[in-house]
C-alpha cells in the first residue's frame, strides 16, 4: 500500500512523481515519489539492488524516464532535450560508485574538467581546484595521473570534481565505500558545508554509523524498488513488509510514518 502526506509534493529542488523504471522485465523503481527543498540533506538507503543507482542516474538525466515525472533544479526532465542536459549538468554535482575519472590525466586535469567545460578563466579554475584540492587532502598529488593513485585517492577525485563546480544538487553514490573511517567523516563534514551554502544533498550509504551521526537528516530507504520508509513528510512510503531498523538517533515519526 502506498502512503503519502497530504500536499506533500509540491515545488522543490527536487521533484519526483510517480517514477517507475525497468530494465527488460525487472522493474528497479515502483511508483517513486518525493520531494526536496533547497538546503535538505537525506541519507539514501537500502540493500544492493534496491533501485538507489538507478534513481540517481535518471536525477543526472544519465537514464531516460519511461514513466512518472522528474524535475531538478527548476528543469523540467521529462522535457530535457539532448542539447540541454550540459545545462542540468551545471546545476548538478555527481560522485559516481565507479569513479568516472580519467586514469590518464592528472589529478588537478580531471578536478579542473568540468570547469574548463563551462569556459572559465585558467586563474580562476586554477584557484577553485586548488581549494577543493587541499579540502580532501590532495594537494600533494595535484601532478600526479589518476591511474596511478589508490582506489581511495581516486574516491577523492571524483569527490573533488563534484565539489568544484559547486553545484545546486550534489548526488553522492556510495562516495565513503573506498574510505578509511576517518576521512570518511572528514567528506561527510565537507557534504554538510555544501548543505549549510544551499546545496541539495542525496547521498546514498550502507553505513549506519553515518546515518546515525546525523540525526537533523532525512533519510529514504529503497526496497526492491520501492520507497519503504521516510523520516519526512515530502516522500510517499509503500508500507513494508517488516520493520525495518531505523537509525538509532533520527526524527519523531511523523504522521506519513504511523499511516495517517
Amino acid at each position: 500500500m502506498f502512503y503519502l502526506a497530504a500536499a506533500a509534493i509540491v515545488a522543490g529542488m527536487i521533484r519526483v512523481r510517480h517514477l517507475s523504471h525497468s530494465f527488460g522485465p525487472h522493474q528497479a523503481l515502483k511508483d517513486v515519489t518525493f520531494s526536496l527543498e533547497k538546503g535538505d540533506f537525506v541519507f539514501l538507503s537500502g540493500p544492493s539492488g534496491a533501485g538507489k543507482t538507478t534513481l540517481l542516474r535518471i536525477l543526472y538525466a544519465s537514464l531516460p524516464i519511461q514513466r512518472g515525472e522528474v524535475n531538478v533544479a527548476d528543469m523540467n526532465l521529462n522535457r530535457l532535450d539532448s542539447s540541454r542536459v550540459p545545462l542540468l549538468r551545471r546545476q548538478v554535482g555527481v560522485v559516481f560508485q565507479d569513479f568516472k575519472i580519467l586514469p590518464l590525466r592528472t589529478v588537478e586535469e580531471n578536478i579542473a574538467l568540468p570547469l574548463d567545460l563551462r569556459g572559465l578563466a585558467p586563474k580562476h579554475i586554477e584557484r577553485r581546484v586548488r581549494a577543493v584540492s587541499r579540502a580532501l587532502g590532495l594537494e600533494g598529488h595535484i601532478k600526479l595521473r589518476c591511474g596511478d593513485l589508490s582506489g581511495g585517492e581516486q574516491q577523492r577525485v571524483a569527490i573533488a570534481r563534484a565539489f568544484v563546480v559547486n553545484p545546486k544538487v550534489l548526488l553522492a553514490d556510495e562516495p565513503t565505500g573506498n574510505l578509511d573511517p576517518e576521512l570518511s567523516l572528514r567528506l561527510m563534514e565537507l557534504f554538510k558545508q555544501f548543505q549549510a551554502y544551499g546545496a541539495t544533498v542525496i547521498f546514498a550509504t550502507h553505513s549506519r554509523e553515518l546515518m546515525n551521526r546525523h540525526p537533523g537528516a532525512y533519510v529514504m530507504r529503497l526496497e526492491d524498488g520501492a520507497i519503504t520508509y521516510a523520516n519526512w513528510p515530502g516522500a510517499g512510503v509503500h508500507r513494508p513488509a517488516q520493520t525495518w531498523a531505523e537509525p538509532l538517533a533520527r526524527k519523531p515519526a511523523s504522521d506519513m510514518e504511523r499511516g495517517a
